[in-house]
């Protein structure tokens, strides 16, 4: 399920059975031309990694949207804010709320986090509809579809 009005009809329906949260963490950086480039191709590979996700795990998982922060901005703080965050999504309730993120720098940040983070290697490209980039993202999404389920 997606943050959208029909999806989330149907998830007030059976909310007994989607138990996962996946919140895909989003630099910015407009400062910098060659740095929002990186990071807005890396945008558009996690979306697609998300959406990938997402639909393997239909009917346990509901992707929301994109959780944006500015690259410099203090992680202590967006540590704080995705914690409040987590409390509010527990109230419906969610099990399992797992960020995903091609940001190392959140790596360190994880003993803090008080859920799952998934920190995957950022995949760069110029060409995003390639065969070859559909073939990375496919595996990619294999393979945290099956680290997901470990979770459950």
């Amino acid at each position: 399920m997606k943050w959208r009005k029909t999806d989330l009809q149907q998830y007030v329906q059976a909310k007994e059975y989607i138990d996962t949260i996946l919140l895909p963490l989003v630099p910015i950086q407009l400062s910098n031309d060659e740095e929002a480039n990186k990071y807005s191709s890396q945008a558009e590979v996690i979306a697609r990694l998300a959406n990938g996700i997402e639909k393997e795990l239909t009917g346990r998982t509901m992707l929301v949207p994109n959780y944006h922060y500015l690259k410099s901005a203090d992680k202590a703080t967006e540590v704080q804010r995705l914690n409040d965050w987590a409390v509010d999504m527990k109230e419906q309730p969610f099990s399992h709320i797992i960020y995903i993120t091609f940001d190392s720098t959140w790596k360190k940040q994880e003993k803090a986090l008080t859920e799952s983070l998934l920190w995957m290697p950022a995949v760069q490209t110029e060409e995003l509809n390639s065969k070859e980039m559909q073939r990375i993202i496919n595996d990619q999404v294999g393979q945290t579809v099956d680290l997901i389920r470990s979770y459950w």
